[in-house]
Formats: structure tokens, C-alpha cells, sequence
């Protein structure tokens, strides 16, 4: 059945345009997703049909109709993979910068879940059709490792252990300024952004705890190369947590990190180590990626 959002319209948010204020009050949903939603007329205002920048008045009356999702087929596709580990049930990926995980509302080839599909067919379940085997993730710009399940025991175990905490995951990340300290401990909630909700941020309204412990591991003057360990893991989390200090990741163009200096493609972030029990022998088995070529290239340029 489809889900009915409703809402009562109060005098604070008289003025308010209809598709923000109905991105500001559903957490789940993107302005883009539900500005679709109201060109296809799934929202009524005092049940007439009304435009996404519609001004809201008080005591309006607010439904928007959210479709029952519709599961997609995803397509193999012959794309190469550089795994640095793989038996009967995990995988461990070294993802490319510009690879996204999975398929997503307009993005359903070249993904990291069609070349899986096509190098294994007997992937974990549990996450369904557009996310087979993927356990955790890291963003499209990001590179690094990843763990794949190829059953749901080993889904199971291994998400067990991302919830505990028992996982270890080390990022390298390149950073806009000079770090005073040589280590610390950033603990600040993360949640959607409440001014966009395409970008998240250090906030008290819904959000998560949050834990970044960061090392410095060289300065440059103007930016510093630091190694961060997750403790827990946000949407985002390092880059939020980063731009947060005032030290946002570099070509990071979302959190403030965006430069002209060099010739990016995204931010340098990558998740170079990845340790865990394997969730069949119980064995912790410790993974390390080295930087990819365009991430070394900067740290080249910046030591000439």
C-alpha cells in the first residue's frame, strides 16, 4: 500500500515552500525525489492539487502520497574488479574513485553491484535486488576497500560486527590547512543538513552519534595528510567531520573542500585499511589498499 504523509501547517511555517517543507519534515526522502512526486500530482493541500512552490499557509492541510517502491532488475556487466581477497563467502573489493556501490534512483549501470553480479552470482540477499552482498559502503569519489558478503550468514556477522564496532577502518584523507595537533578525537552527531538535505552535517535534530579519531601523518603548509579511524559510520561521516574543524577534505566541493590547485575528480579520501573476523573461521584478517595513483600524484606534487 502506499504510504500517506500528512501534516498540519502552523504559523512558523506559514510562507514555507511546499517541496521544502515536506524535505525538511520526511527525513527519508530526497527534494529531488519528492519534487518528482509532486510533478506527478501525489500531493494535495486542503485536497486540491497544488505546484512544489506553492507557499504554505496556516492550517493548511498537507498529504503527499509516497508509491510503493518498484524492485528493479540489475544487469551484469563485464567490468573489471581488483579484489584483493575472495572465497565462498566474502569479497574484498579495492573500489576505484568514481565507482558508486550500488544502483540508485538514475544510476542503474557501472555500478560496483553490476560488475559484482557478473564476476559472482551467489551474493548475499539481505539488502535485496539493487544492493546484493553490500554490507557497507563508501561514496562515489571515494576510494578503497570494501567487504562484500556472498551469503546472508556472512551478511549477518559482518554487519553484526560494523555495529559493534569491532571493525577496523582506517581512512587517509588530504585536508585543507595546516593541523595544530598531532591527534584527536572528533565526537559530533551527524544528521541530514536541515538548510539542504542533499548534504549531512553536525546537527542535534535526527541524528546519530558520531566518532572520528584522526592522526596527522605529514603537513604541508597548507594542507595536511591525516589518517581517520572510524568508530562508528555515518553517511558521510569524515567529510562532515572534517569540514566541521575547518580542515575539509580536499576537492570535497560538497563540504567546502573544492580547489583549483589541482586537477580532481573528487575528494582525496580513501579507505586504505579494512580489518574484521572473518564471519566463517572467526580469523581477523587485516586488509590494506595503497593510494591510488591520482591521490599520490597530488602528495607528489606537494613534496617537489
Amino acid at each position: 500500500m502506499p504510504e500517506i504523509h500528512s501534516f498540519q501547517v502552523t504559523k512558523d511555517d506559514a510562507g514555507m515552500r511546499l517541496d521544502k517543507f515536506l524535505a525538511r519534515e520526511i527525513d527519508d526522502l530526497t527534494r529531488s525525489y519528492i519534487q518528482k512526486l509532486l510533478h506527478e500530482n501525489m500531493a494535495r493541500v486542503n485536497g486540491k492539487k497544488v505546484k512544489a512552490s506553492y507557499k504554505l499557509q496556516p492550517g493548511d492541510n498537507v498529504e503527499l502520497e509516497q508509491p510503493d517502491p518498484v524492485e528493479l532488475s540489475v544487469e551484469p556487466e563485464n567490468i573489471p574488479l581488483d579484489i584483493y581477497y575472495e572465497d565462498e563467502d566474502i569479497i574484498i573489493v579495492n573500489k576505484p574513485q568514481g565507482m558508486v556501490v550500488h544502483p540508485a534512483d538514475g544510476n542503474y549501470s557501472g555500478t560496483l553491484v553490476n560488475a559484482l553480479l557478473y564476476h559472482c552470482r551467489d551474493l548475499s540477499g539481505i539488502n535485496g535486488v539493487l544492493r546484493p552482498g553490500i554490507v557497507h559502503r563508501i561514496d562515489k569519489d571515494t576510494s578503497g576497500l570494501l567487504m562484500v558478503a556472498k551469503n546472508d550468514a556472512a551478511h549477518l556477522d559482518l554487519a553484526r560486527q560494523l555495529k559493534e564496532h569491532s571493525v577496523t577502518r582506517r581512512y587517509l584523507a588530504l585536508v585543507h590547512g595546516n593541523i595544530k595537533v598531532d591527534s584527536a578525537v572528533i565526537d559530533a552527531p551527524i544528521g541530514r543538513d536541515p538548510r539542504d538535505r542533499q548534504k549531512m552535517a553536525v546537527t542535534d535534530k535526527n541524528s546519530k552519534p558520531a566518532v572520528t579519531h584522526f592522526t596527522v601523518k605529514e603537513r604541508f603548509g597548507r594542507y595536511s595528510l591525516v589518517e581517520c579511524r572510524l568508530e562508528t559510520g555515518r553517511t558521510h561521516q569524515i567529510r562532515v567531520h572534517m569540514a566541521y574543524i575547518k580542515h575539509p577534505v580536499v576537492g570535497d566541493a560538497k563540504y567546502g573542500g573544492q580547489t583549483r590547485e589541482f586537477k580532481l575528480a573528487g575528494q582525496l579520501l580513501h579507505a586504505a585499511v579494512l580489518g574484521f573476523k572473518h564471519p566463517g573461521s572467526g580469523e581477523y584478517m587485516c586488509f590494506e589498499a595503497p593510494l591510488p595513483r591520482h591521490f599520490q600524484a597530488v602528495l607528489n606534487k606537494l613534496t617537489t
